[in-house]
């Protein structure tokens, strides 16, 4: 009894970009970026892909595992960093539309790489209030739309793809659930806002001249992208491990006890590092980025259900998804799957 996950689902684009391809423009190659980072390629939407279409055919199979029809959903939020419009409407409007979510109300949320946790918990709070509805979390990106594919530093780091979960609450009707295996975090630090961010927004954009002449479209300068890989690795590797450390003291357990860690694909390092500094071996770790690289908001969702697809993810395992992004965000949470 009470809040559980389902079902899941995920979609990959086709296409597939490899190292050795971006080396062909860039002066890289699969050794470098291999050594780097741990990704050896990256899936790419192609034309007709959308950050809403993919969002939609994760969400669809998640409904379809959770043997949920759409109608019955509440809620749809989309976490992204890659709207298909900016900032209006929401991509989980155009999600809600495509999958016949008729019930749903839909909203979007932006937390960076984190975001999908930030989402996690806001469907676990509606779920809980209206046992009766389903809520539909889907993260999605397109962020190969919006990198510099000049920019070394960067472009080598993501891909796309999208990942959704169904929750659902098996309480009496309107009754609010008392029981939960699930503990949160969320957390922020703005003071680190500079590392991790892309221009664009309207304190960049400025809508008239000196003159006070408006300005043409073209008279704006292109969004621009800043990473600042080194902060961000110092603030990524301290900040996953002591959520996790975190989780676990407050439900009166130890890291050695969990079955899996689901962190953030970003970087291997980073997550190579994360495993040394809470004593856990690599095994432990759920790594795809080796062929999907950072995919942000979709990350924890895609290695979710692929872990359950490949049969790694079974029903009373204690996990915990954790993740960090710009902002500075960072989130986890601690769960016996699949209940929250």
């Amino acid at each position: 009894m009470g809040i559980k996950i389902l079902g899941t689902g995920s979609y990959l684009p086709p296409k597939v970009v490899h190292n050795d391809e971006i080396g062909k423009s860039l002066d890289t190659n699969d050794e470098w970026i291999f050594s780097h980072t741990g990704i050896h390629s990256r899936h790419v939407a192609g034309d007709g892909e959308t950050t809403s279409t993919m969002a939609a055919k994760a969400g669809k199979l998640a409904l379809e595992a959770a043997n949920v029809k759409p109608e019955e959903v509440g809620l749809v939020i989309v976490a992204t960093s890659t709207p298909d419009y900016n900032p209006f409407p929401s991509t989980a409007c155009v999600v809600q539309g495509m999958l016949g979510c008729v019930n749903a109300g839909a909203f979007d949320l932006q937390a960076a790489c984190a975001g999908f946790i930030y989402a996690l918990e806001q469907a676990r709070g509606f779920v809980n209030f209206y046992p009766d509805k389903k809520a539909l979390v889907i993260g999605s990106e397109t962020l190969t739309r919006v990198v510099d594919w000049s920019d070394r530093s960067s472009c080598i780091l993501f891909g796309d793809g999208a990942g959704a979960l169904v929750l659902g609450n098996d309480e009496a009707p309107g009754v609010a659930s008392t029981k939960t295996t699930a503990h949160t975090i969320l957390g922020a630090d703005g003071n680190g806002s500079h590392f991790i961010m892309r221009t664009g927004g309207t304190r960049d954009a400025l809508p008239f001249s000196e003159n006070g002449v408006p300005m043409k479209p073209e008279s704006v300068e292109r969004p621009e992208m800043t990473l600042m890989g080194h902060d961000v690795f110092m603030f990524a590797v301290k900040t996953l491990s002591k959520v996790a450390r975190d989780l676990c003291e407050s439900l009166g357990t130890s890291p050695e006890e969990l079955d899996r860690v689901f962190a953030h694909q970003a970087n291997s390092r980073i997550i190579e590092a994360t495993a040394r500094r809470m004593k856990l071996p690599l095994s432990k770790f759920w790594l795809n980025l080796e062929t999907t690289a950072n995919t942000s908001a979709a990350s924890v969702p895609i290695s979710l259900d692929q872990a359950v697809k490949a049969g790694e993810l079974k029903d009373g395992m204690k996990i915990i998804m954790v993740g960090f992004g710009a902002g500075l965000t960072y989130a986890g949470t601690y769960c016996t799957w699949p209940n929250l």
